[in-house]
């Protein structure tokens, strides 16, 4: 490829990539929630409208009707001096005064002198003044001063006729469009009654969707669906609430069926394995059955940890937890296997969890720790969205590797952590498993302290 294709193509890639810096650039300044965007996308398309109608009336309507009459009023002003001009009233204007006022609507006087006052300063934002300037250059052309400003209905001209100055007092309303700001105020006036039914429309929609959320939040944290919650609202959102009641509904009775499935196995397991115990007990102290004794106890483990984990503790409800209290348990538990705990917590020391299904998720992390390290820390992290809490040990640690497959029921490291021989290989499974039923998550990572960390990130 030459120098100069790679040039041109450069050139070509370059709008799109501003345009779509622009777009993220946008995207991030914009409002998340629906509410905020259907107000948006109400408030944008009236406030165009608006300005362009507001500008057109401006531009076209307001500045012809003003163009129009102060042209006529300067029509009036010239006939005046033609007047004067033309027949001279030797120092007695009295007719053409009362002329002017009872004919034309305009008081004048006819005073001496050939000096204007100074220009006043001109406003910024003055159709009047601009157009009743241009139409008494155009008609009169002669010397001129007006006053234009202020909130007065009346509008001062001053014309130099010779050695005498014509002074001419027109109301506003007769060189100006006056009654525009009505329009205004009225088409303001609707927009906010028209944009104020809109949001009381628009928080009646959006209130069931904020309750379809709230209610499948809650169900993925594992709480009650609100007692209230009920499909509400326009015929797709009262559809999403029916199917999200639906499949709750078929989630449960499926965990309902497994528990239910799960309890009669054990119940049949167990019945086998007590008549392997009274066997055994019956034959005596036998060298010979030593090890089917220990084959028989690891089934006992193994069944009650599997029953664990495809439990889950599902039937518990949510509850207030100390993690201080539950923290102290830890300690005492470490003191006794004469290793190194501590705790830091930041935030509040209560949280709302399913309390047995939490505690034993800490404690399998914990516990795990303890078993493969000297030092453990307990770090919490209780922020408005998020609970945080990592689990950090200088134990050998799990290779990056495996850290996804210790998650897999009965899945176990032996050359990594030298598991004992009692372990059945799902403490990080059932872990895990209760961590997604609070609507989080388990992660492993290294730690500070060169061995392992676990975190548990869950919603406050």
């Amino acid at each position: 490829m030459t120098t100069f294709e790679t040039f041109r193509r450069e050139i070509e890639r370059a709008p799109r990539t501003g345009w779509k810096r622009f777009a993220r650039w946008l995207r991030r300044q914009l409002p998340t929630g629906l509410y905020a965007r259907s107000l948006l996308i109400i408030i944008i398309p009236m406030v165009i409208l608006q300005s362009v109608v507001a500008f057109v009336f401006m531009e076209r309507h307001w500045q012809l009707v003003t163009q129009r009459l102060s042209t006529a009023v300067t029509r009036d002003i010239s006939a005046i001096i033609d007047m004067i001009e033309t027949y001279p009233q030797n120092g007695d204007y009295s007719e053409i005064v009362r002329i002017a006022r009872e004919r034309l609507d305009l008081n004048i006087a006819i005073d001496p002198g050939d000096e204007l006052p100074p220009p006043r300063p001109k406003p910024f934002f003055s159709i009047l003044d601009h157009i009743l300037s241009e139409e008494i250059t155009d008609q009169i052309k002669r010397p001129f001063w007006i006053d234009t400003v202020g909130e007065s209905n009346i509008v001062e001209i001053r014309i130099l006729i010779g050695d005498k100055t014509l002074r001419v007092y027109a109301r506003r309303s007769h060189t100006y469009a006056s009654n525009t700001h009505i329009f205004l105020l009225w088409m303001v006036g609707t927009s906010l009654v028209l944009l104020t039914i809109s949001i009381l429309f628009l928080r009646g929609q959006i209130r069931p969707i904020l309750s379809l959320a709230h209610a499948a939040e809650s169900f993925g944290k594992g709480q009650k669906m609100p007692e209230d919650f009920a499909p509400r609202g326009a015929e797709e959102v009262r559809r999403a609430g029916l199917a999200f009641m639906l499949m709750r509904e078929r989630i449960e009775r499926q965990i309902e069926q497994r528990t239910a499935m799960l309890s009669g196995v054990s119940h049949d397991l167990r019945t086998i394995l007590t008549r392997f115990k009274l066997q055994l007990a019956l034959a005596g102290d036998n060298p010979d059955l030593a090890g089917l004794n220990k084959d028989v106890e690891d089934m006992q483990s193994m069944l009650e940890g599997y029953l664990a984990f495809a439990r889950g503790e599902a039937e518990e409800d949510v509850g207030k937890l100390k993690l201080g209290e539950l923290f102290e348990k830890l300690g005492i538990e470490a003191e006794l296997l004469e290793k190194h705990l501590t705790s830091e917590i930041e935030g509040a020391d209560a949280v709302m969890v399913r309390p047995n299904a939490f505690t034993r998720l800490v404690t399998n992390l914990v516990s795990n720790a303890l078993r493969y390290a000297g030092k453990v820390h307990i770090g919490v992290r209780h922020g408005t969205k998020w609970l945080t809490i990592t689990v950090d040990d200088d134990g050998p640690g799990i290779p990056e590797r495996s850290r996804d497959d210790v998650f897999k029921p009965f899945f176990r490291l032996d050359e990594a952590r030298n598991l004992d021989a009692s372990g059945t290989g799902l403490g990080l499974a059932i872990a895990r498993d209760i961590a997604r039923s609070h609507g989080g998550n388990v992660t492993l990572s290294d730690s500070p302290l060169g061995g392992l960390r676990a975190t548990i990130r869950i919603p406050a």
